[in-house]
């Protein structure tokens, strides 16, 4: 008698095989396979772990506007530009689930799990499918080579993960959860799209996403292979708008930083760089937001 493996347990590797043979187009499938073969998958190991510590202030909040819907934003075309920023190295954090640090003892490694190829993140994948719940952000990036005109990058994995609109992250302080956590693969075009929420605001740190870059599927099984550990910065505007929400984001507003330049993670960094981890917003907290990002790397 030989045991039976079910689907959730192949890991990333065959996560990527299913949706090629899914996918109606084939040269969009093979467009992801461009960056690396869908090689076994192995899980790292690491009692380290990275501290966020303090920022100050709070976002001042805007009059209160009506909470989002169910809709989904269409997302806004990234624009191409003459020049790009090469995006500086940042801490993966505490809680990167990505195989290089522990919580509660155990390693979480979610890149080694079948579902985390995936473009919406709003929903649990692993042991629940619970909805984060939040103001829906579109968000678009592209990756370009700053050592080649800002040329497009197809086939590197693009890992996102923030945390939820209450400040916690699924895996650790929302042990749980899975949500918020997801890997694209950039296109012909060097974009990948995720489906999320907006991130929520907590004690020490100005409100941000985090994101790893890296070669190919291949190597998309623990952050130690990233070619690039970052964050994004989030818009003040939008800030101030969505943590009005206070039905949805109740404690943000008060425990958020209050700019980039006092935060311990964006505040050594300069103005061009932080223009370019900021991500372009359009929208507002009722009907969604699209946004656009470029991140530059050097290849």
């Amino acid at each position: 008698m030989t045991d039976h493996i079910e689907d959730h347990d192949r890991g990333l590797a065959f996560d990527l095989a299913t949706l090629q043979r899914q996918r109606v187009g084939r040269r969009r499938a093979l467009s992801w396979l461009a960056g690396g073969s869908a090689a076994a998958v192995l899980a790292g190991c690491d009692s380290s772990g990275a501290t966020e510590t303090s920022a100050e202030s709070v976002v001042t909040p805007a009059a209160t506007p009506t909470p989002t819907p169910a809709s989904t934003p269409t997302p806004t075309p990234t624009s191409s530009s003459s020049a790009c920023v090469a995006d500086p190295q940042e801490t993966a954090g505490p809680y990167p689930g990505d195989g290089t640090n522990s919580s509660s003892g155990s390693t979480s490694n979610v890149l080694t799990q079948s579902g985390i190829m995936r473009a919406d993140l709003r929903r649990s994948f692993l042991t629940t499918t619970n909805d984060a719940g939040g103001v829906v952000v579109v968000l678009k990036i592209k990756l370009v080579n700053v050592n080649n005109a800002c040329a497009a990058l197809a086939g590197y994995p693009i890992y996102l993960w923030h945390c939820d609109r209450n400040g916690h992250y699924s895996l650790y302080t929302a042990a749980a959860e899975s949500w918020l956590r997801g890997v694209q693969v950039t296109d012909s075009n060097g974009e990948v799209t995720f489906t999320t929420y907006f991130p929520g605001g907590y004690d020490g740190r100005f409100p941000h996403m985090h994101f790893e870059i890296f070669a190919s599927v291949a190597a998309a099984t623990s952050g130690r292979n990233a070619l690039l550990t970052s964050q994004f910065a989030m818009p003040a505007a939008a800030i101030s708008a969505v943590y009005a929400v206070t039905s949805l984001y109740p404690t943000s507003a008060a425990n958020a930083g209050s700019s980039t330049s006092s935060d311990m993670v964006f505040g050594d960094n300069s103005a061009a760089q932080i223009a370019a981890m900021t991500p372009t917003f359009t929208g507002d907290p009722t009907g969604g937001y699209s946004a656009t990002a470029t991140v530059g790397i050097a290849v």
